[in-house]
């Protein structure tokens, strides 16, 4: 029977959960739940859901737009979908309608009030967001935001 020695393992760190609290990615987390909690504060006031508004905004950028393809570009379940859009329909912000393209499908469009409530989304939407920078000077923030896009935009494979 061969058998290998079992691989050593490093050392925990003296204060695991210090040591966690100290990576990038967990700061970057608790930063973005907490930004994420504002933004959901504040349009809660237009009586959305952050997925409420996700789905109006996309609606509007890309209406008409079936209700498959707003699930693929969300990522979001078909049979949730369904829910969201009766919420927005019935909220009077979003119209389906049969997709003239394919009669069997829905086609969604933003109303007038759809619009206007984006609008004032964006509006509450910046102003949490300027809650949660708040701490920062502007100068600060303009190289976070900088730093932040590098980031994002980087490879995910090095």
């Amino acid at each position: 029977m061969d058998t290998q020695p079992p691989t050593p393992q490093p050392p925990l760190p003296s204060a695991p959960l210090a040591h966690i609290q100290s990576l990038p990615s967990w700061l970057v987390g608790r930063v973005a739940a907490r930004g994420r909690g504002l933004v959901a504060e504040a349009v809660a006031a237009e009586g959305l859901k952050l997925v409420h508004h996700a789905v109006l905004a996309a609606t509007a950028e890309y209406g008409p737009v079936t209700q498959a393809e707003l699930g693929r570009r969300l990522a979001v379940d078909p049979k949730d979908m369904v829910g969201i859009l009766n919420h927005l329909q019935e909220a009077g912000l979003v119209l389906r309608a049969p997709d003239p393209a394919d009669r069997r499908k829905n086609a969604i469009t933003t109303t007038p009030e759809g619009e206007a409530v984006l609008t004032r989304c964006a509006t509450l939407a910046e102003a949490a967001n300027a809650r949660l920078m708040a701490p920062l000077t502007g100068e600060e923030q303009g190289l976070l935001m900088e730093l932040l896009r590098r980031v994002h935009e980087a490879p995910t494979s090095f």
